[in-house]
């Protein structure tokens, strides 16, 4: 009604312009201009609205027991979201309620469904935004668009049952970096300091309450403004998830797929160590693809081991080596098997020759446990696996290749660590002051020492380790059950070796992130 009205008025104007005589074509062209401009995405965008949540095109509302794997993050979230749900029992204990929380965590853990959730648990409206969305080439309209980001709120808030609403802010290290880090564009800056006004105007006691949540992967990048007292009160964790979180993200994700009586999902939980949400998520649904694709009516365990190599390494090639090529995989492959049996009974899962990405070979591992920390013997453990691959080509073949050009960067990641937390035999050292030669020294007196170590090893399980280099050569894949039973043959094979790790005595923890053989170049 509004546009009809200022329609006819400014047809009416233009009318009586032209029957006084004057010239209207350079108004009609400033309109015209003005037009065209408001239409582009610099200057349209003053006017912005952010889409709020819509529970019904989501597929209903996100409830905390819809987030899995993330107990401690969700506890002490609702923990902060209390205060506006309880605010009377707060208010009588003298409680100022929370102003902002910040969820920080890598990718895929789950923080923009914490935020939907805490939306749903206290029963506010939910206005979502991404940092990158608040800054452009034009001076102010990001301070713009933070002030609308925040009417905006307030309006829905009033419309809420709870009287209350969510800014939830994604990618907050864009809008809310360190001050002063882009010296030729004070865009940033100036969006960063309408933010922070907007924050310290939020009531705490008046009609409506608003809560800011932010989301974030790099909070070392955020201005220590940001992050005082009164403004994101509450920083909350939200880690990749343990073996128990693993296996609760895996159950609600496969809940509504028909799995096969052989799918072990306690077992994937332990095969997926530093997987997060996403990851497990991606796995279940590339399970799915697999079985549609298979035209199966439920998913097995084999298209679960299909998937995870695929999530982990990529889709399946099918480019083909040469016969020498591919037996040198394979005895490459077949070493970091024998020698991560040898060292970590229990370990190997699969040993494969098959082409992905850019992977000509690897093994992957069956950890036990998830492990966070590290001794000396278990970090010489992982560089003998490492070592193992050129070792055996060195050995059996008469030279290395570059195949083994990744599993060196990663040997000497822990070599390097072991110098740094003083386990070499440099002692305690000051890594900024030590000097790089004898970092090079004590890192090639590591390397050394191990490599030889493996050399021996690999020589008492010669036997073994061409029996499961020939079954790779012919099937191209080996199970970790196989390859047990071909180095207990080897061993009955061989009366005068020394009695094997794997035979008998104490059992070494599993490595949760051994992905040996990864590094073949495509």
């Amino acid at each position: 009604m509004i546009r009809e009205v200022a329609a006819g008025v400014a047809v009416a104007v233009v009318g009586y312009l032209l029957w006084q005589g004057y010239n209207v074509l350079p108004v009609l062209f400033l309109v015209a201009l003005l037009f065209i401009l408001a239409r582009t995405p610099g200057f349209g965008a003053f006017g912005r609205r952010f889409a709020p949540f819509n529970a019904a095109r989501h597929g209903g509302q996100i409830s905390f027991d819809q987030v899995g794997g993330q107990q401690t993050a969700k506890q002490e979230l609702i923990e902060a979201l209390d205060f506006l749900v309880e605010d009377d029992r707060a208010g009588a204990l003298g409680i100022r309620p929370l102003k902002g929380i910040l969820l920080a965590g890598p990718p895929g853990t789950g923080k923009t469904l914490l935020a939907k959730a805490a939306a749903t648990y206290t029963r506010s409206s939910f206005v979502a935004a991404a940092g990158s969305e608040f800054i452009e080439v034009y001076a102010g309209v990001g301070a713009q668009r933070i002030r609308q980001l925040f009417q905006q709120a307030r309006e829905l808030a009033r419309r809420s049952p709870g009287k209350s609403a969510i800014v939830f802010v994604d990618e907050l290290e864009v809008v809310g970096g360190r001050r002063g880090a882009h010296a030729s564009h004070l865009e940033y800056d100036q969006t960063l300091n309408q933010f922070l006004v907007e924050l310290d105007g939020l009531e705490t006691g008046g009609e409506t309450r608003i809560l800011v949540i932010g989301a974030t992967n790099r909070p070392d990048l955020l201005d220590p403004a940001l992050l005082r007292p009164g403004r994101f009160d509450r920083v909350v964790r939200v880690e990749l998830p343990d073996r128990a979180g693993r296996l609760e993200i895996l159950r609600l994700h496969s809940r509504e797929k028909p799995l096969a009586p052989d799918v072990d999902l306690e077992r994937l939980a332990g095969e997926t160590f530093g997987f997060s949400g996403a990851h497990l998520e991606s796995l279940c649904n590339e399970a799915a693809i697999l079985a549609f694709r298979q035209r199966r009516q439920a998913l097995t365990a084999q298209d679960f081991a299909e998937a995870l190599d695929k999530v982990i390494l990529g889709e399946r090639l099918e480019r083909k080596p040469a016969a020498d090529e591919l037996r040198r995989i394979a005895i490459h492959e077949a070493a970091h098997a024998v020698i991560s049996e040898l060292e970590q009974p229990g370990s190997v899962s699969t040993v494969t020759i098959t082409s992905r990405g850019a992977a000509l070979g690897y093994v992957r591992n069956n950890p036990r446990d998830d492990r966070y920390l590290w001794t000396k013997h278990q970090l010489e453990s992982e560089i003998r696996i490492l070592l193992a691959g050129f070792v055996a080509e060195e050995t059996f073949l008469g030279t290395g290749s570059t195949g083994a050009a990744s599993d060196f960067e990663r040997a000497n990641r822990l070599a390097r660590t072991m110098v740094e937390a003083g386990m070499s035999p440099l002692g305690v050292v000051d890594p900024a002051s030590l000097p790089p030669a004898r970092l090079h020294r004590a890192l090639r007196e590591i390397l050394g020492r191990e490599k030889e170590a493996v050399r021996a090893r690999l020589s008492q399980a010669a036997p073994a380790l061409e029996a499961i280099s020939a079954r790779l050569v012919e099937d191209e894949r080996i199970s970790g059950e196989d390859v047990r039973s071909l180095l207990r043959q080897g061993a009955a094979e061989t009366p005068t070796a020394r009695t094997p790790a794997w035979a008998g005595g104490a059992r070494l923890p599993a490595n949760p992130q051994g992905k040996a053989g990864e590094g073949w170049p495509g």
